[in-house]
């Protein structure tokens, strides 16, 4: 997967270029900053609540910020024109959606990395657990792992980058509403709703500070399954 490592730099290299990145990454830190500051740190709580409270708020714009990362994955390509010119270059389909995706998870985990002084001002006034902060770490880093192939899939199919942007989140959303339903059908849809559910269940128990194979694979699952379909997507258009 040389091929798709060097796309991933050549993603890199225009994000550093261009101020979307930057925006997106300071617009979500000072958004994680501010939420933690009111809801996290509201009362007196104990460190466990407190640490499960950002990584309950971290998980939402996590969300957030890998659609609009996604966005411009795929999308702008066909919108300047030159997505042709990546079809021509002797590069596999399945290395342009992974090197593409590649690039957005490390912008990600750039963005989760730097969010780590606030669990850390705890310590200031209390006491934490490495295990729980690298348990919720964890999780936001699949959550976002996710979220971003999501948004790879639906940058896929669109013309722009404004229609990449809502049809990811509607994909997106419709994997969260899962767990609303959940409650209120009958089995054995609830189960399947509880099953699909992007946060629910599944991440639950890493703002816990748990971490559960059960989870891990689900999030990784969901990853490879918008990754392969987002590859047969491409592989569709380069035909047409």
């Amino acid at each position: 997967m040389r091929n798709a490592w060097l796309i991933a730099r050549r993603e890199l290299a225009a994000y550093t270029r261009s101020m979307s990145g930057y925006v997106i990454l300071a617009v979500t830190l000072m958004v994680d900053a501010l939420l933690f500051n009111t809801y996290a740190l509201e009362g007196v709580r104990k460190s466990g609540e407190v640490l499960g409270r950002f990584f309950y708020v971290c998980s939402g714009t996590t969300m957030v910020a890998s659609i609009f990362i996604a966005a411009r994955l795929l999308a702008e390509e066909r919108q300047a024109g030159t997505l042709p010119l990546l079809y021509s270059s002797p590069v596999r389909d399945v290395e342009i959606v992974v090197g593409k995706w590649l690039s957005g998870f490390l912008v990600v985990g750039a963005l989760t990395l730097l969010s780590f002084y606030m669990p850390m001002l705890v310590l200031l006034d209390g006491r934490i657990s490495l295990g729980h902060v690298a348990a919720g770490y964890l999780g936001l880093l699949l959550l976002g792992a996710a979220s971003l192939a999501l948004g790879t899939l639906g940058s896929a199919f669109a013309k722009n980058q404004t229609l990449a942007g809502i049809l990811s989140g509607c994909m997106l959303v419709g994997l969260l509403v899962a767990w609303i339903l959940a409650p209120v059908t009958e089995r054995p849809l609830s189960d399947v709703f509880t099953a699909l559910a992007l946060h629910g269940v599944h991440f639950t128990p890493f703002q816990a500070g748990v971490i559960h194979l059960r989870d891990v694979a689900y999030y990784v699952l969901v990853t490879w399954v918008a990754l392969f379909a987002a590859t047969r997507v491409v592989e569709a258009r380069r035909w047409r």
